[in-house]
């Protein structure tokens, strides 16, 4: 699913005597531009292809490590998240699992998922945003995980052999958050079926909670921790939450007239430039947090965060 027409930036058809730009290149480009979105793509697949080759290695020398439960390989003991009493044993499993692939179409897919996700996601929002979607929505994806094993009763036989792996939860939390950001962005399925965002999330969602009976089913409530975290997170910086509750009781000092000071030097104002002066003020301060609502406190210029910081200590 894709409507970004040129993913690797190349631009018109007219190259002249030159030959067209190779899709190789565009991808050097890519992953030499030092983004947060490549970075969490090579950190993935160097993961995976270092436990691959030490697997290879352990197996021509006839080395099995054995983990003490059927069908469960070394790594994925080591480094996935358990939902039994082992997880506390293994704290670190909690990070370490979204960055972990079984097979070479588990990591392909979710790889393709996170390329196409992000690329949207740092089309609008920055790339810090990313990484933290991708780091808490894979944390709350393991919570849910780890809860639901061990609240249900249906799964109550499975929770001693179940691990869970792999960065299916910490994508969807990309895909459910720029959905919620800009539900109405326009994507192709196929190359040909033209649909809004918000519907293929939804979609997503739908197909997990209908695949939990099906199979998998720690990894497909995973997915919906992902998810749940996606939207809560956009929908709290959306209506600016955060802000008000970081800023609020600056917006309320502002509010406050402040004491009469009487000067000898200096003319005092009047009425009329004492309510101009605080219009303008509480104007500006108003800009500033509906910045920060809208995109963050790094988007802040520095004459902003200055005037802001100022205000503050003005009481």
């Amino acid at each position: 699913m894709n409507n970004y027409q040129n993913p690797f930036g190349f631009k018109g058809n007219n190259y002249g005597n030159q030959s067209p730009p190779s899709p190789f290149d565009g991808i050097k480009r890519f992953f030499g531009s030092k983004t947060i979105l490549s970075r969490l793509i090579i950190i993935n697949v160097a993961v995976f292809i270092v436990i691959g080759l030490i697997r290879l290695t352990l197996k021509l020398f006839l080395i099995s490590p054995a983990t003490g439960i059927d069908n469960i390989t070394f790594f994925t003991y080591w480094l996935g998240v358990h939902s039994n009493t082992v997880f506390l044993l293994m704290p670190w499993t909690i990070l370490t699992y979204m960055f972990l692939h079984e097979n070479l179409w588990h990591i392909f897919f979710n790889m393709l998922m996170l390329y196409f996700g992000g690329i949207i996601f740092t089309e609008y929002l920055s790339g810090k945003k990313l990484l933290l979607t991708y780091l808490l929505g894979g944390l709350t994806g393991a919570v849910f995980y780890i809860v639901s094993y061990n609240i249900f009763p249906v799964f109550a036989e499975y929770k001693a052999n179940s691990v869970a792996l792999g960065a299916s939860a910490s994508v969807m939390a990309i895909i459910i958050a720029i959905a919620t950001y800009i539900p109405n962005y326009t994507v192709r399925l196929f190359f040909t079926i033209r649909i809004k965002f918000k519907w293929v999330a939804i979609i997503f969602v739908i197909l997990d909670l209908l695949s939990i009976e099906q199979g998998n089913p720690g990894g497909h409530i995973a997915h919906l921790g992902g998810a749940f975290f996606g939207f809560v997170y956009i929908f709290s910086l959306k209506k600016g939450l955060i802000a008000r509750k970081l800023f609020n009781p600056i917006r309320k000092l502002f509010s406050r007239k402040p004491k009469t000071k009487t000067s000898f030097t200096n003319k005092p104002k009047t009425d009329d430039q004492y309510r101009y002066e605080r219009k303008v003020h509480e104007q500006r301060i108003d800009a500033i947090l509906d910045k920060i609502k809208q995109s963050g406190y790094e988007s802040l210029s520095k004459e902003d965060k200055e005037y802001l910081f100022k205000a503050s200590k003005n009481k």
